[in-house]
């Protein structure tokens, strides 16, 4: 049976060594092009009048920075929100080449909770965080889709996002203990060889966003120092960390529990004459950071075993019914924010959390 095509979905990997990345914050008069040129550190930001031909002018413009540095430029990529202008843009881009999409506007995430800065700079960075994040997406599509397809043979202890999975792939039997059938190994391989093009490419990103925080002024309190601190955290990411930065400790919040209200990680209190209860997540502050400190609780019990909050939520989940866990895990995550939080204003290192050397 047929799918039905998804136009959200790049046709090709992302290889950011040979692929210009630009964003587009548009206005009636103004064009705000952001970018990320392969082999040129600064990430160039232009401001142009609103003329497609000065635009295309841009890009080619750095297409050929890109290989005065010796690299292969292979496409063109142009994102902005669908707004005033529609599409005219990315159909006129793509008959000269350029790949274009557009984005919807309420895809782009953003807190809708306390009043925030408006600036097209700001609204570039948005922009870019958003097209950068498809590789996530894409790395947790292919790994699922290999686990899809196992299952059906009854296979269920493979994981195709360990580094020895393709060694492994050769070694697989069904459940009637048969090998898999060559094409389903030929369509794994693929499967496992763009799954290892995409860590690649999160891998150099990350490498890359960490040089220019090591670049960044070290300004006393900045959102830089804070970015670089909380990324010393053994088992948080740098994306992690900037996101927490850039949504909660920038902010101007007056304690832990105001911490937590923002986050949404506190509970909707239920109380009528003597009885009171919990009834479950109030769901009201940053969905984006409630669901990235409950990701991010998961692996720091993997990660941080020997620390305070660890034994906390083993003491706790003793029972291992998943209910339970399942329960602690947000418990874990509210008492976490706040740990980073203090760790970012006070200087104040977790129990027993191991953090990376200082660079």
């Amino acid at each position: 049976m047929s799918q039905p095509f998804d136009a959200s979905k790049s046709l090709a990997t992302l290889e950011q060594d040979n692929t210009v990345i630009a964003v587009i914050e548009m206005s009636q008069s103004k064009w705000l092009v952001a970018a990320v040129v392969p082999g040129v550190k600064r990430q160039p930001l232009k401001k142009l009048q609103a003329d497609e031909e000065a635009l295309l002018k841009l890009l080619y413009r750095w297409r050929t920075e890109a290989g005065q540095t010796g690299r292969e430029i292979k496409r063109v990529v142009v994102a902005y929100e669908a707004g005033r202008d529609g599409f005219w843009l990315a159909r006129w881009l793509r008959t000269r080449a350029v790949e274009a999409y557009v984005i919807h506007p309420a895809s782009i995430a953003v807190s809708r909770e306390h009043r925030r800065a408006k600036t097209d700079r700001l609204d570039t960075e948005l922009l870019m965080r958003a097209f950068l994040g498809w590789l996530v997406t894409e790395r947790t599509r292919i790994a699922n889709q290999m686990k899809a397809i196992l299952a059906r043979f009854g296979i269920r202890s493979f994981k195709p996002t360990l580094r020895k999975a393709a060694e492994k792939l050769d070694g697989l039997r069904t459940a009637e203990g048969t090998p898999l059938l060559e094409n389903t190994r030929a369509e794994l391989s693929r499967h496992l060889a763009r799954l290892r093009v995409v860590r690649e490419q999160i891998r150099a990103i990350e490498q890359k966003r960490l040089h220019k925080l090591a670049a960044a002024p070290a300004e006393e309190n900045g959102p830089h120092v804070m970015v670089r601190l909380i990324a010393r955290v053994f088992g948080v990411g740098v994306e992690t960390a900037d996101m927490l930065v850039n949504e909660v400790f920038t902010r101007h919040l007056r304690d832990r529990k105001a911490v937590a209200r923002y986050a949404g990680l506190t509970g909707s209190p239920d109380e009528s004459g003597k009885r009171r209860r919990e009834r479950g997540l109030a769901r009201a502050g940053n969905a984006r950071v409630r669901r990235g400190m409950i990701q991010l609780a998961w692996c720091f019990i993997k990660f941080q075993k020997g620390s305070a909050l660890a034994k906390w939520f083993d003491a706790r989940t003793a029972d291992g019914r998943g209910s339970t866990r399942k329960t602690m895990i947000v418990a874990l995550a509210r008492k976490l924010l706040i740990a980073l939080w203090r760790l970012v204003t006070t200087g104040e290192v977790p129990e027993g959390v191991i953090l990376r050397p200082a660079a």
